[in-house]
C-alpha cells in the first residue's frame, strides 16, 4: 500500500486523538492479549504520554511553573496540551504555542506578565538548540573606514533573540530561574531582553531603553546610520557607542559588510 495512502494515515490520525483526549472512545482496532478489551490498558498508556508531555513543559518554562506553582502549572498545562497537541516528535520544539495561550488563560489574568516571562523561556531554549556560528569579532568593525560605519548592515547571529515586554519580564524571569525573592520587582515596569549564546551557555540580557529597537532595526537589515538615527529619534538619550559595544560583547551578529571589500567577515 502507497506510504502516504490516506487509508493508512486515517487509523494513525485517530489513534493519536484518542491518546491525547480522555473523552474519547478507544480507538477502533486497539485490543489487547487474545484479542481481550484494551480500555485499561489504553488509559494507562493515555496517562503516561499525557503527564510525559506536562513533564516536558515543566522543563521548558521552570520560571513559570514557580510563579503559579506546580499543581497549579500541571492542571493548566493539561489544558493547553488539549488545545494545542505536539506537532514533532521532537520535544523541545513542543511549547511554541504556550505564550499565546497563556495570554488568553482568563484563569492567570492577575499575572499579566506570564506571557512575556514564557516567552523569555522559549527563546531561552531556542537559543540553547540553535547552530554553532562564530560571533562577530569587534577588530572586524574597527577595521572599517569611520567615514562608511554608517552604511554597515549586520547578520544576525543564529543564536540571538529579542523579547520585547511591557512588563518586568527579565526581572521575573531571572528571580524565579534563580529561585530568587520577587518582592523589589516592580512588574509593570516594561523591560527588553536580549537572549545570546555568544560561548558556550547561554545569557540574558536586560537591554536599556532603546536598545531593542536598535537591534531589531539591525537584524531586519537596516544600515547602522538608519538604525542609529531613528531609534535615537524615538529615544533621544540612546547611548550608541555603549549599545555597539554591548552588542558585540553578546555576540548579536555573525558577520558585517559595507560593500567594501575585505569587510566582510567569515567564519
Amino acid at each position: 500500500m502507497p506510504r502516504n495512502d490516506p487509508a493508512c494515515d486515517a487509523p494513525q490520525a485517530d489513534f493519536a486523538t484518542a491518546l491525547l483526549n480522555p473523552d474519547l472512545a478507544l480507538p477502533k482496532g486497539v485490543v489487547g492479549p487474545s484479542g481481550k478489551g484494551a480500555q485499561k490498558r489504553f488509559a494507562v498508556y493515555r496517562n503516561n504520554v499525557t503527564v510525559s508531555l506536562i513533564d516536558s513543559l515543566a522543563d521548558i518554562f521552570p520560571a513559570v511553573q514557580r510563579l503559579v506553582g506546580t499543581d497549579f502549572f500541571r492542571n493548566m498545562a493539561r489544558l493547553y496540551l488539549a488545545e494545542e497537541p505536539p506537532a514533532s516528535a521532537v520535544m523541545f520544539e513542543y511549547g511554541r504555542g504556550f505564550a499565546a495561550f497563556l495570554d488568553r488563560f482568563e484563569p492567570v489574568s492577575k499575572l499579566p506578565y506570564l506571557a512575556d516571562v514564557a516567552r523569555l523561556e522559549r527563546a531561552w531554549l531556542d537559543v540553547f538548540h540553535s547552530a554553532d556560528a562564530e560571533p562577530l569579532y569587534p577588530e572586524t568593525l574597527g577595521a572599517i573606514a569611520p567615514e562608511s560605519l554608517g552604511d554597515v548592515r549586520f547578520t544576525p547571529h543564529p543564536a540571538a533573540r529579542i523579547v520585547k515586554s511591557r512588563y518586568a519580564a527579565v526581572s521575573i524571569f531571572s528571580s524565579s530561574r534563580e529561585n530568587r525573592p520577587l518582592d523589589r520587582i516592580r512588574p509593570l515596569d516594561p523591560e527588553d531582553g536580549l537572549i545570546t549564546r555568544p560561548t558556550f551557555e547561554v545569557q540574558i540580557r536586560l537591554l536599556p531603553p532603546g536598545a531593542a529597537q536598535f537591534l531589531d532595526s539591525l537584524i531586519a537589515g537596516q544600515t547602522l546610520a538608519d538604525a542609529a538615527s531613528t531609534t535615537i529619534e524615538h529615544h533621544p538619550g540612546f547611548d550608541l557607542p555603549s549599545a555597539i559595544s554591548a552588542m558585540l560583547e553578546a555576540g548579536v551578529f555573525s558577520t558585517c559588510s559595507c560593500n567594501q571589500p575585505g569587510t566582510e567577515q567569515t567564519p
